[in-house]
Protein backbone atom coordinates (compact mmCIF):
# COMPACT_ATOMS: atom_id res chain seq x y z
CA UNK A 1 0.00 0.00 0.00
CA UNK A 2 1.15 3.54 -0.60
CA UNK A 3 0.24 7.22 -0.19
CA UNK A 4 1.31 10.27 -2.14
CA UNK A 5 2.67 12.86 0.29
CA UNK A 6 2.86 15.79 -2.10
CA UNK A 7 6.26 16.87 -0.77
CA UNK A 8 9.64 15.28 -0.01
CA UNK A 9 9.56 13.34 3.29
CA UNK A 10 12.45 13.34 5.77
CA UNK A 11 11.20 11.35 8.79
CA UNK A 12 9.25 8.13 9.34
CA UNK A 13 8.04 6.27 12.44
CA UNK A 14 5.39 3.69 13.40
CA UNK A 15 3.22 3.73 16.52
CA UNK A 16 4.49 1.24 19.14
CA UNK A 17 1.17 -0.64 19.41
CA UNK A 18 -1.40 0.71 16.91
CA UNK A 19 -1.77 0.72 13.09
CA UNK A 20 -0.49 4.29 12.79
CA UNK A 21 2.47 5.69 10.86
CA UNK A 22 3.83 9.26 10.95
CA UNK A 23 5.80 11.13 8.29
CA UNK A 24 7.56 14.51 8.53
CA UNK A 25 7.98 16.68 5.42
CA UNK A 26 10.34 19.23 3.95
CA UNK A 27 7.58 21.86 4.24
CA UNK A 28 7.53 21.56 8.05
CA UNK A 29 4.30 19.54 7.96
CA UNK A 30 3.53 16.41 9.95
CA UNK A 31 1.25 13.69 8.54
CA UNK A 32 -0.32 10.84 10.49
CA UNK A 33 -1.82 7.85 8.66
CA UNK A 34 -3.88 4.88 9.73
CA UNK A 35 -3.22 1.69 7.80
CA UNK A 36 -5.38 -1.40 7.55
CA UNK A 37 -4.23 -4.98 7.39
CA UNK A 38 -7.43 -6.03 5.62
CA UNK A 39 -7.97 -3.75 2.64
CA UNK A 40 -4.44 -2.41 2.08
CA UNK A 41 -5.50 1.21 2.52
CA UNK A 42 -3.86 4.28 4.06
CA UNK A 43 -6.09 6.94 5.62
CA UNK A 44 -4.64 10.32 6.58
CA UNK A 45 -5.76 11.30 10.08
CA UNK A 46 -3.66 14.41 10.74
CA UNK A 47 -2.02 17.11 8.64
CA UNK A 48 -0.29 19.55 11.00
CA UNK A 49 1.95 22.45 10.06
CA UNK A 50 4.42 21.70 12.84
CA UNK A 51 7.41 23.90 11.96
CA UNK A 52 8.27 27.02 10.00
CA UNK A 53 11.11 25.17 8.23
CA UNK A 54 11.71 21.57 7.15
CA UNK A 55 10.63 18.88 9.62
CA UNK A 56 13.56 16.49 9.45
CA UNK A 57 12.70 13.81 11.99
CA UNK A 58 9.72 12.34 13.85
CA UNK A 59 9.27 9.86 16.72
CA UNK A 60 6.29 8.53 18.70
CA UNK A 61 6.92 9.28 22.39
CA UNK A 62 5.28 8.69 25.78
CA UNK A 63 4.00 5.26 24.80
CA UNK A 64 2.56 6.52 21.53
CA UNK A 65 0.43 9.30 23.04
CA UNK A 66 2.43 12.06 21.33
CA UNK A 67 4.67 12.74 18.36
CA UNK A 68 8.00 14.53 18.75
CA UNK A 69 9.42 16.34 15.72
CA UNK A 70 12.74 18.11 15.16
CA UNK A 71 13.26 20.84 12.60
CA UNK A 72 15.67 23.02 10.74
CA UNK A 73 14.15 25.90 12.72
CA UNK A 74 16.01 24.47 15.79
CA UNK A 75 12.79 23.64 17.68
CA UNK A 76 11.32 20.40 19.03
CA UNK A 77 7.54 20.02 19.02
CA UNK A 78 5.32 17.54 20.88
CA UNK A 79 1.96 16.93 19.16
CA UNK A 80 -1.02 15.04 20.59
CA UNK A 81 -1.72 11.95 18.46
CA UNK A 82 -5.48 11.99 19.04
CA UNK A 83 -6.22 15.68 18.45
CA UNK A 84 -3.20 17.07 16.60
CA UNK A 85 -2.94 19.88 19.17
CA UNK A 86 0.39 21.19 20.48
CA UNK A 87 1.43 19.70 23.81
CA UNK A 88 4.72 21.57 24.11
CA UNK A 89 7.16 23.43 21.91
CA UNK A 90 10.83 23.93 22.75
CA UNK A 91 11.97 26.94 20.77
CA UNK A 92 15.73 27.04 20.20
CA UNK A 93 16.10 23.53 21.61
CA UNK A 94 19.43 23.51 19.76
CA UNK A 95 21.61 26.31 18.48
CA UNK A 96 21.63 24.63 15.06
CA UNK A 97 19.19 22.72 12.85
CA UNK A 98 17.98 19.43 14.36
CA UNK A 99 18.57 16.45 12.12
CA UNK A 100 17.91 13.34 14.23
CA UNK A 101 15.74 12.03 17.09
CA UNK A 102 15.80 8.68 18.89
CA UNK A 103 13.80 7.14 21.73
CA UNK A 104 15.94 6.07 24.69
CA UNK A 105 13.30 5.09 27.25
CA UNK A 106 9.55 5.62 27.44
CA UNK A 107 10.13 9.13 28.77
CA UNK A 108 13.52 10.18 27.33
CA UNK A 109 14.73 10.97 23.82
CA UNK A 110 18.00 12.18 22.31
CA UNK A 111 18.31 14.80 19.58
CA UNK A 112 21.25 15.56 17.30
CA UNK A 113 21.93 18.70 15.28
CA UNK A 114 23.89 19.91 12.25
CA UNK A 115 27.01 20.79 14.28
CA UNK A 116 27.38 17.47 16.10
CA UNK A 117 25.69 18.46 19.37
CA UNK A 118 23.55 15.83 21.16
CA UNK A 119 20.97 16.58 23.86
CA UNK A 120 18.97 14.19 26.04
CA UNK A 121 15.43 15.22 27.01
CA UNK A 122 12.81 14.22 29.55
CA UNK A 123 9.68 14.23 27.38
CA UNK A 124 7.24 14.47 30.28
CA UNK A 125 8.98 17.35 32.01
CA UNK A 126 10.10 18.96 28.71
CA UNK A 127 13.55 19.49 30.23
CA UNK A 128 17.11 18.85 29.04
CA UNK A 129 18.93 16.20 31.08
CA UNK A 130 22.34 16.55 29.43
CA UNK A 131 24.21 17.96 26.46
CA UNK A 132 27.54 17.24 24.78
CA UNK A 133 29.31 17.54 21.42
CA UNK A 134 30.04 14.22 19.71
CA UNK A 135 30.96 15.32 16.16
CA UNK A 136 32.16 18.19 14.02
CA UNK A 137 29.38 17.89 11.44
CA UNK A 138 25.71 16.90 11.29
CA UNK A 139 24.40 13.88 13.22
CA UNK A 140 23.15 11.53 10.53
CA UNK A 141 21.87 8.65 12.69
CA UNK A 142 21.77 7.33 16.25
CA UNK A 143 21.37 3.87 17.82
CA UNK A 144 20.89 3.15 21.52
CA UNK A 145 22.45 0.14 23.30
CA UNK A 146 20.25 0.07 26.41
CA UNK A 147 22.16 -2.67 28.27
CA UNK A 148 25.32 -0.57 28.40
CA UNK A 149 23.69 2.90 28.25
CA UNK A 150 25.74 3.72 25.16
CA UNK A 151 24.51 5.93 22.33
CA UNK A 152 26.16 5.24 18.98
CA UNK A 153 26.14 8.12 16.51
CA UNK A 154 27.28 8.63 12.92
CA UNK A 155 28.04 11.92 11.27
CA UNK A 156 28.84 13.80 8.12
CA UNK A 157 32.36 14.20 9.50
CA UNK A 158 32.98 10.53 8.64
CA UNK A 159 33.23 9.17 12.19
CA UNK A 160 31.37 6.84 14.55
CA UNK A 161 31.10 7.97 18.18
CA UNK A 162 30.23 5.93 21.27
CA UNK A 163 28.67 8.14 23.94
CA UNK A 164 28.19 7.26 27.61
CA UNK A 165 24.74 8.47 28.66
CA UNK A 166 25.57 8.07 32.35
CA UNK A 167 28.22 10.77 32.12
CA UNK A 168 27.05 12.56 28.94
CA UNK A 169 30.51 12.26 27.42
CA UNK A 170 32.00 10.71 24.30
CA UNK A 171 33.69 7.49 25.37
CA UNK A 172 35.46 6.75 22.11
CA UNK A 173 35.46 7.86 18.50
CA UNK A 174 36.54 6.12 15.31
CA UNK A 175 39.20 7.31 12.93
CA UNK A 176 37.92 9.43 10.06
CA UNK A 177 36.61 7.35 7.17
CA UNK A 178 36.94 8.35 3.55
CA UNK A 179 33.40 9.72 3.31
CA UNK A 180 30.31 10.62 5.30
CA UNK A 181 28.68 7.98 7.52
CA UNK A 182 24.91 7.98 7.06
CA UNK A 183 23.42 5.27 9.30
CA UNK A 184 24.20 2.81 12.11
CA UNK A 185 22.82 -0.48 13.52
CA UNK A 186 24.08 -3.00 16.12
CA UNK A 187 24.07 -6.69 15.11
CA UNK A 188 25.48 -10.12 15.95
CA UNK A 189 24.12 -9.93 19.53
CA UNK A 190 25.94 -6.71 20.20
CA UNK A 191 29.31 -7.81 18.84
CA UNK A 192 29.21 -5.85 15.56
CA UNK A 193 28.29 -2.27 14.66
CA UNK A 194 27.41 -1.65 11.00
CA UNK A 195 27.63 1.82 9.43
CA UNK A 196 26.35 2.91 6.03
CA UNK A 197 28.37 5.41 4.02
CA UNK A 198 27.97 7.88 1.20
CA UNK A 199 30.14 5.76 -1.10
CA UNK A 200 27.84 2.73 -0.69
CA UNK A 201 30.31 0.74 1.43
CA UNK A 202 29.21 -0.81 4.72
CA UNK A 203 31.77 -0.44 7.52
CA UNK A 204 31.80 -3.18 10.18
CA UNK A 205 33.20 -2.40 13.65
CA UNK A 206 33.80 -4.89 16.45
CA UNK A 207 32.31 -3.82 19.78
CA UNK A 208 35.01 -2.38 22.00
CA UNK A 209 37.35 -1.78 19.04
CA UNK A 210 35.90 1.33 17.45
CA UNK A 211 39.03 3.12 16.27
CA UNK A 212 39.06 1.35 12.91
CA UNK A 213 36.61 -0.93 11.14
CA UNK A 214 37.30 -4.66 11.18
CA UNK A 215 35.70 -5.34 7.79
CA UNK A 216 34.18 -3.58 4.78
CA UNK A 217 31.38 -4.67 2.47
CA UNK A 218 32.32 -2.85 -0.72
CA UNK A 219 30.09 -4.69 -3.21
CA UNK A 220 26.75 -3.50 -1.88
CA UNK A 221 26.09 -0.41 -4.00
CA UNK A 222 27.90 2.34 -5.92
CA UNK A 223 25.33 4.75 -4.44
CA UNK A 224 25.05 6.18 -0.95
CA UNK A 225 23.44 3.91 1.65
CA UNK A 226 20.94 6.34 3.16
CA UNK A 227 19.20 4.05 5.66
CA UNK A 228 19.86 0.81 7.56
CA UNK A 229 17.24 -1.27 9.38
CA UNK A 230 18.12 -4.38 11.39
CA UNK A 231 15.95 -7.39 10.55
CA UNK A 232 17.67 -9.91 12.84
CA UNK A 233 21.18 -10.62 14.11
CA UNK A 234 22.39 -11.76 10.67
CA UNK A 235 20.40 -9.66 8.20
CA UNK A 236 19.61 -6.02 7.63
CA UNK A 237 17.66 -3.94 5.13
CA UNK A 238 19.35 -1.12 3.23
CA UNK A 239 17.85 1.88 1.49
CA UNK A 240 20.06 3.48 -1.16
CA UNK A 241 20.31 6.72 -3.07
CA UNK A 242 19.29 4.94 -6.29
CA UNK A 243 15.89 4.02 -4.80
CA UNK A 244 16.70 0.35 -4.23
CA UNK A 245 15.79 -1.42 -0.98
CA UNK A 246 17.78 -4.62 -0.43
CA UNK A 247 18.01 -7.49 2.04
CA UNK A 248 21.65 -7.95 3.03
CA UNK A 249 23.44 -10.65 5.02
CA UNK A 250 26.25 -9.78 7.42
CA UNK A 251 29.21 -12.12 8.05
CA UNK A 252 29.12 -13.66 5.58
CA UNK A 253 28.57 -10.37 3.73
CA UNK A 254 26.26 -10.81 0.77
CA UNK A 255 23.33 -9.22 -1.03
CA UNK A 256 20.50 -11.70 -0.52
CA UNK A 257 18.18 -9.89 -2.91
CA UNK A 258 16.56 -6.54 -3.78
CA UNK A 259 13.15 -6.49 -2.08
CA UNK A 260 11.56 -3.14 -3.00
CA UNK A 261 12.19 0.13 -4.84
CA UNK A 262 11.25 3.79 -5.23
CA UNK A 263 12.13 4.09 -8.93
CA UNK A 264 15.42 6.04 -9.07
CA UNK A 265 14.68 8.35 -6.14
CA UNK A 266 16.76 8.30 -2.92
CA UNK A 267 15.32 6.31 -0.03
CA UNK A 268 15.12 8.67 2.96
CA UNK A 269 13.91 6.35 5.72
CA UNK A 270 12.95 2.78 6.69
CA UNK A 271 10.95 1.45 9.67
CA UNK A 272 8.98 -1.60 10.85
CA UNK A 273 5.38 -1.58 12.00
CA UNK A 274 4.81 -2.52 15.65
CA UNK A 275 4.02 -6.15 14.77
CA UNK A 276 6.75 -6.26 12.09
CA UNK A 277 4.17 -7.19 9.48
CA UNK A 278 5.01 -4.17 7.33
CA UNK A 279 8.19 -2.48 6.20
CA UNK A 280 7.68 1.25 5.71
CA UNK A 281 9.78 3.35 3.35
CA UNK A 282 9.85 6.99 2.28
CA UNK A 283 11.66 8.53 -0.65
CA UNK A 284 12.26 11.67 -2.65
CA UNK A 285 9.57 10.42 -5.04
CA UNK A 286 7.21 11.90 -2.38
CA UNK A 287 5.72 8.50 -1.60
CA UNK A 288 5.10 6.56 1.59
CA UNK A 289 5.07 2.84 0.86
CA UNK A 290 4.23 -0.09 3.12
CA UNK A 291 5.52 -3.48 2.03
CA UNK A 292 4.22 -6.82 3.32
CA UNK A 293 7.22 -8.20 5.19
CA UNK A 294 5.94 -11.79 5.14
CA UNK A 295 5.93 -11.79 1.34
CA UNK A 296 9.39 -10.24 1.25
CA UNK A 297 10.89 -12.80 3.63
CA UNK A 298 9.23 -15.70 1.82
CA UNK A 299 10.74 -14.54 -1.46
CA UNK A 300 14.14 -14.16 0.19
CA UNK A 301 13.99 -17.69 1.62
CA UNK A 302 13.28 -19.03 -1.85
CA UNK A 303 16.21 -17.01 -3.21
CA UNK A 304 18.56 -18.34 -0.53
CA UNK A 305 17.53 -21.91 -1.31
CA UNK A 306 18.12 -21.29 -5.00
CA UNK A 307 21.53 -19.76 -4.33
CA UNK A 308 22.44 -22.64 -2.06
CA UNK A 309 21.65 -25.17 -4.77
CA UNK A 310 23.73 -23.31 -7.35
CA UNK A 311 26.79 -22.27 -5.34
CA UNK A 312 29.35 -23.90 -3.11
CA UNK A 313 28.86 -23.81 0.64
CA UNK A 314 30.84 -21.24 2.67
CA UNK A 315 31.82 -23.83 5.31
CA UNK A 316 34.41 -26.59 5.18
CA UNK A 317 31.98 -29.49 5.07
CA UNK A 318 31.95 -31.87 2.13
CA UNK A 319 29.52 -30.95 -0.62
CA UNK A 320 26.64 -33.40 -0.93
CA UNK A 321 25.20 -34.20 -4.33
CA UNK A 322 21.43 -33.62 -4.29
CA UNK A 323 20.97 -36.02 -7.20
CA UNK A 324 23.18 -39.12 -6.75
CA UNK A 325 21.79 -40.91 -9.80
CA UNK A 326 22.73 -38.04 -12.09
CA UNK A 327 26.15 -37.87 -10.47
CA UNK A 328 26.78 -41.58 -11.07
CA UNK A 329 25.77 -41.25 -14.71
CA UNK A 330 28.21 -38.38 -15.11
CA UNK A 331 31.05 -40.41 -13.56
CA UNK A 332 30.35 -43.41 -15.78
CA UNK A 333 30.42 -41.19 -18.87
CA UNK A 334 33.73 -39.68 -17.76
CA UNK A 335 35.31 -43.10 -17.17
CA UNK A 336 34.08 -44.33 -20.54
CA UNK A 337 35.62 -41.31 -22.27
CA UNK A 338 38.98 -41.85 -20.53
CA UNK A 339 39.05 -45.51 -21.56
CA UNK A 340 38.42 -44.58 -25.21
CA UNK A 341 41.22 -42.01 -25.13
CA UNK A 342 43.64 -44.51 -23.59
CA UNK A 343 42.76 -47.09 -26.21
CA UNK A 344 43.36 -44.60 -29.02
CA UNK A 345 46.76 -43.69 -27.57
CA UNK A 346 47.77 -47.35 -27.48
CA UNK A 347 46.96 -47.90 -31.18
Amino acid sequence: MEASLGEIPFGLDFHPSKELVAVSLITGDLHLYKYSTDDSSLQRLLDVHAHTESCRTVRFINGGQALATGSKDCSILATDVETGSVIARLENAHENAINSLINLTESTVASGDDEGCIKVWDTRQCSCLGSFTAHEDYISDMNFASDSMKLLTTSGDGTLSVCNLRTYKVQTRSEFSEDELTSVVVMKNGRKVICGSQSGTLLLYSWGFFKDCSDRFVDLSPNSVEALLKLDEDRLITGSENGLISLVGILPNRIIQPIAEHSDYPVEGLAFSHDRRFLGSISHDQMLKLWDLNDILQDSENTIKGQGAMSDSDNDEMDVDDNPSQSKKGMLALVSTLIRLLCKSCI
